[in-house]
């Protein structure tokens, strides 16, 4: 087993590390100038390359890259002198550099100066509200559909949800997130409520932060239709497998009711593959936030991550990558590992 978790861990870091790489090259082989950026086209040649210095770019851009390795990595080398800008801990002394450990430093916005960790962690807990709330939708829906169509198999009801899970599986996300917001968020508004747009955490007039909980309901919506017909497909192939097996039948035999062949001996082992296929989509939640939060201007992570592709403030999209990256890898391995403790079979393969 441990092995196994060692494959697993090595694996993710390859993955990561070829993240690091097509992403740092592919941002910095375009025809942009962030020494521009961070200026303005009036700036002096002096200031330019003052500021081209100290972003580095007056290097050679494989040290550049090294140097962008160095920064993003959590254990790295770097000057005495620059604690607060890395704010580690040292734990060894080389000349005049240190062995640290750091927060990785994503570096900072073009134009605000801000760090990019920073503006990522204040949009954060948005996109991670809004990934649940869908989650929790789509698998009390998909269940609840799943199992109905289950038990009146061939039925109307049955083809009728096949065919609208179908539907759902068909559309992107951000195409439903357009009908959405243009039906109930403007057509009908005055019937539901809902807004066009609206962030999830606002400020009122006398400063202090408030929650506008309706502003979560459109987007969760447009970001679980998806989730919600994989689910239920998934539940009732399982629920099919189940009633078909020889406890089940033996059960319906000794006179129990419907509810509770369905409720109590069925659907708990109907859910197994449920539970093990959403642990893992969790993070594909978070990616397919992005074009929703656009939509529905919900200033979640993917907000930010867009603004900053449109002003071209590429360290905000690079730490987006990396970090969205980051959480995909880790939440694949832990239920791997999951899968390997569940299932030993899997660890020794």
């Amino acid at each position: 087993m441990l092995r196994f978790i060692l494959r697993k861990l090595i694996y993710g870091f390859l993955v990561l590390l070829g993240v690091v790489v097509v992403v740092f090259f592919l941002f910095n082989n375009l025809k942009v100038d962030p020494a521009r950026l961070t200026l303005g086209q009036r700036a002096d040649v002096a200031t330019i390359e003052q500021v081209r210095k100290e972003l580095y770019l007056d290097k050679p851009l494989r040290v550049q890259f090294f140097m962008y390795l160095n920064d993003i990595s959590p254990l790295g080398i770097h000057k005495a002198d620059e604690q607060n800008k890395y704010k580690y801990i040292k734990l060894l002394g080389i000349d005049k550099n240190v062995l640290a450990l750091k927060r990785p430093y994503l570096r900072q916005c073009y134009q605000t100066k801000r760090n990019v960790s920073d503006v990522l962690l204040a949009a954060l807990p948005q996109t991670i509200i809004l990934a649940m709330a869908a989650m929790l939708l789509a698998c009390i829906v998909g269940i609840m559909l799943g199992v109905i169509a289950a038990i009146r198999q061939n039925s109307w009801i049955d083809n009728t949800l096949i065919f609208i899970s179908n539907l759902g599986i068909s559309q992107p996300s951000y195409f439903s997130g357009i009908l959405l917001a243009i039906f109930f968020g403007y057509i009908y508004s005055k019937y539901t409520g809902l807004n066009l747009q609206g962030n999830l955490f606002v400020v009122d007039d006398t400063g202090a932060p408030d929650v506008i909980w309706k502003n979560l309901i459109l987007p969760a919506i447009a970001l679980g239709i998806r989730p919600i017909a994989l689910i239920f497909q998934l539940t009732r192939s399982s629920m099919l497998e189940v009633l078909s097996a020889d406890y089940v039948r033996t059960a319906k035999a000794k006179g129990l009711s419907d509810f509770k062949v369905v409720f109590k001996h069925t659907l708990r082992n109907a859910l197994n593959p449920v539970v093990t296929a959403t642990s893992g989509w969790f993070a594909g939640m978070l990616a397919g936030a992005y074009f929703i939060e656009r939509i529905f201007g919900y200033k979640g992570l993917g907000f930010e991550t867009i603004h900053a592709l449109e002003t071209m403030n590429f360290p905000v999209v690079m730490g987006a990558v990396l970090f969205t990256s980051f959480i995909f890898i880790v939440i694949n391995i832990v239920v791997d590992i999951l899968y390997g403790v569940l299932d030993p079979r899997i660890a020794v393969k």
